[in-house]
């Protein structure tokens, strides 16, 4: 009785491929665990199976498959881009809008809404009027800075808001004509709404 081949050993096709003969030899490794020369055996039918197939394709009689041979010839895997958000304006827009929180809005609401009521007053005066602008301004400042720390810029916006808050108000109030306030309290307190604008919105 001639002995058995590797690939009987393993009880494997000749053709078959290498993770058949991998799969047999840990299925039959597993199988015989508490049999050492049968696991000699299995081992040596293993490094056998894999010598006869190298000497194999050494001599050509195997083909070596392209994506092995001719690795740069692959194709590669096409990139799945991930579309990216369209952008709602330019860059500039962009770094100068700010998205705020809920607490970025009500803080300087409550502060803005506590200085218009101190202008509104009926007793209040000039003298009350330029303090409350000025809280109202150190108050933007304060705000913008803390987003990002430019103090420049915070500066830059405020004394912007500002501005725009006493033209465009002085402009509105004598076309409106305020009847319930004066003109110079209505001028404040349409600053103060473009301060909170400035304060919530801009960065």
């Amino acid at each position: 009785m001639s002995e058995p081949t590797p690939y009987e050993l393993l009880e494997v096709d000749e053709d078959a491929s290498y993770e058949e003969v991998q799969e047999a030899r840990t299925r039959l490794t597993q199988q015989y665990s508490s049999d050492k020369q049968r696991l000699q055996a299995i081992e040596a039918a293993f490094d056998a199976i894999l010598m006869h197939r190298l000497s194999l394709r050494l001599q050509g009689k195997i083909p070596v498959p392209d994506r092995i041979r001719h690795p740069e010839r692959a194709t590669p895997p096409v990139p799945s881009f991930v579309k990216s958000p369209a952008k709602s304006g330019p860059a500039w827009l962009q770094r100068l809008v700010d998205t705020p929180s809920r607490a970025d809005i009500l803080w300087p609401a409550g502060v803005y809404a506590s200085l218009g009521g101190m202008s509104v007053y009926p007793a209040a005066n000039d003298s009350l009027l330029q303090l409350a602008l000025a809280v109202g301004v150190g108050s933007c400042l304060y705000f913008v800075n803390r987003k990002e720390q430019k103090f420049g810029r915070a500066v830059l916006l405020t004394v912007t808001g500002l501005t725009i808050g006493l033209v465009v108000g002085g402009l509105l109030g004598s076309l409106v004509g305020t009847a319930f306030i004066t003109t110079e309290k209505f001028i404040a307190l349409f600053t103060f709404f473009i301060l909170w604008m400035v304060s919530s919105f801009l960065r």
